[in-house]
């Protein structure tokens, strides 16, 4: 069976400093290839039995299977949500040069 050795990470962050703050610091600790911050979009959803509309910024991480517990640990803690949105799924094919960069650059 075929076991994805590569993850692509969804999450939102409340501004792009943070996301950038976030992004730097999963690349420097060598968790994650990449981490793309888009656009702000805007979020609707329930919370605490109100429903709450609010400007976000969306990121996604390239990485490694492997490193999902670090990578899940680092965002949490350096996230303020108190339950941020984090949403990991494989990658089960791509182009092959693109899928070895993320391996070079996110070693286990």
């Amino acid at each position: 069976m075929y076991k994805p050795e590569q993850l692509l990470i969804f999450t939102t962050c409340p501004d792009a400093d943070i996301a950038c703050r976030i992004a730097t610091a999963l690349v420097e600790a060598k968790l994650a290839a990449c981490v793309q911050i888009g656009q702000a979009v805007e979020s609707i959803y329930e919370w605490d039995n109100n429903i709450c509309q609010s400007h976000e910024v969306p990121m996604q991480i390239k990485c490694m299977t492997t490193d999902y517990p670090a990578i899940e640990q680092l965002v949490i803690t350096m996230h303020p949500y108190e339950v941020p949105e984090f949403i990991a799924t494989p990658i089960i094919g791509g182009f092959g040069p693109y899928l070895q960069w993320i391996k070079d650059n996110s070693p286990s």
